[in-house]
């Protein structure tokens, strides 16, 4: 199970391998696990490092199954059932995590807790408990995914995408590409639109 990152990660196998991958929101993740997101932040765990010996039987009863319709309805349930019984998740958590999304990330976190009527300490504490993060690593979590995604939609320069997305400069869309990526914007989309590369600007 990988919590929020807020650094790039590299993954690599030996081999051929098959599985199901299951994306949840942050705090659909916290109703699952029943436990706070800063313990995983920035992590891989095994299943069982954060379920226990109920990780242990579900990775047995996944492998087990007769087939991939089984699997799907045996993740649906467990998920469902977990998610049920869990508590809800603070109001204050979601509103943020939602009114960050609004923006895109373009919110400063001050004004952010002024709206939720929060103080900053106390909005930083909830977010790294329900999400993992403080806001202010979220927003430019959100930023960057919103960068990718115009860039990916066509149609606009790396320049205008990090106008778009509020970039103050350059060197600040850069450095939060090094710190996502683990690349310049120009090397990225080298690895992700190959023979585009010369054609960053940026």
């Amino acid at each position: 199970m990988a919590g929020l990152h807020d650094v790039f990660a590299l993954t690599e196998t030996c081999g051929a391998q098959s599985g199901l991958q299951v994306n949840l929101t942050p705090l659909g993740t916290r109703r699952f696990l029943g436990a706070p997101m800063a313990e995983i932040a920035n992590q891989v765990v095994s299943v069982e490092d954060v379920l226990g010996t109920a990780g242990s039987r579900l990775t047995a009863e996944l492998r087990d199954a007769p087939g991939w319709a089984a699997r799907f309805d045996l993740l649906d349930a467990i998920i469902a059932r977990r998610c049920d019984a869990a508590p809800a998740v603070s109001p204050l958590a979601a509103a943020g995590w939602h009114r960050l999304g609004a923006t895109g990330g373009r919110l400063a976190i001050g004004t952010l807790a002024a709206e939720l009527a929060s103080s900053r300490k106390h909005l930083i504490a909830v977010f790294r408990d329900q999400i993992g993060l403080p806001p202010k690593t979220v927003a430019r979590v959100l930023r960057f995914q919103r960068a990718i995604r115009l860039y990916d939609g066509g149609g606009a320069s790396w320049v205008d995408v990090a106008y778009a997305c509020g970039y103050a400069d350059q060197a600040h869309f850069i450095k939060d590409f090094r710190r996502f990526a683990g690349a310049t914007p120009q090397a990225f989309l080298a690895t992700r639109h190959p023979g585009e590369g010369a054609a960053a600007t940026v």
